[in-house]
């Protein structure tokens, strides 16, 4: 079974070995889930829906912080079960609806390795074929999200993906930063997220990210949670030198 772990009292991370998916309760009863694994993940996001006491047709919301593939691989799968909404940045729902392809990623030696690390045990794995999905609502930055228990503010997030998004919530001083925030294994560090389509752009996103005022907890989708000493640890990242 999956580690579910809660982060906040509405909100949980259910840890895969590669892109932790959110789970978030809704004041209507309902829940939204932020990102959705790699394809094939469904049954363990709906898994984990059911232990916090939800059914399928209780997950409203889908939010994808960007097109790749251990983000918004499970999307179409969870929408056909429970008839959620996705919701995508408005320069990603192309590549997310698979009208586009995808942009190449500008890789350094150490990303080129990583990357083809983790293809390599895709594959090994038997990982699924990723399905493209309709995207419900484009979001732009300075959008507010719908249905939630308080304000949820989208951040256009772009260089690691064109339209990537994160997710700013003031109130519970949470942020969902897609991959521009990585955290090293023992969550000492913050880190640029490798894989980037443009690096400059990447890092001045992860720059705004961190300069937010009302942050105490980062939810990254890779390493763990930042929820101890995180103004200090944003602080002191180096992103301009990660990945070199």
């Amino acid at each position: 079974m999956d580690t579910l772990t809660e982060i906040t009292p509405t909100v949980w991370q259910l840890a895969f070995p590669v892109g932790h998916v959110y789970l978030a309760a809704l004041p209507d009863d309902g829940y939204a889930v932020v990102d959705t694994g790699i394809p094939g993940s469904a049954p363990a996001v709906l898994d984990a829906l059911a232990r916090l006491g939800g059914r399928p047709d209780q997950l409203r919301q889908i939010v994808l912080t960007h097109y790749h593939v251990d983000h918004m691989g499970s999307a179409a799968d969870l929408v056909a079960a429970t008839g959620a909404r996705v919701l995508a940045g408005a320069l990603e729902a192309p590549y997310i609806r698979g009208s586009v392809p995808e942009p190449v990623p500008a890789l350094s030696p150490a990303e080129r390795s990583l990357h083809e690390g983790i293809m390599a045990d895709f594959a090994t794995a038997g990982m699924p074929p990723l399905r493209p999905v309709e995207v419900d609502v484009a979001l732009h930055d300075g959008d507010t999200l719908d249905g939630w228990a308080e304000p949820v503010r989208v951040l256009h997030v772009p260089g690691h993906t064109p339209g990537g998004i994160a997710l700013h919530l003031p109130e519970s001083r949470l942020l969902f930063p897609g991959d521009i925030m990585g955290t090293s294994p023992d969550g000492t560090r913050v880190v640029l997220g490798p894989i980037n389509v443009a690096r400059e752009e990447a890092i001045a996103s992860f720059r705004r990210l961190a300069a937010l005022d009302a942050v105490d907890t980062v939810c990254v989708p890779h390493g763990v949670p930042l929820r101890t000493g995180t103004r200090a640890i944003l602080a002191a990242a180096t992103p301009e030198t990660d990945w070199l």
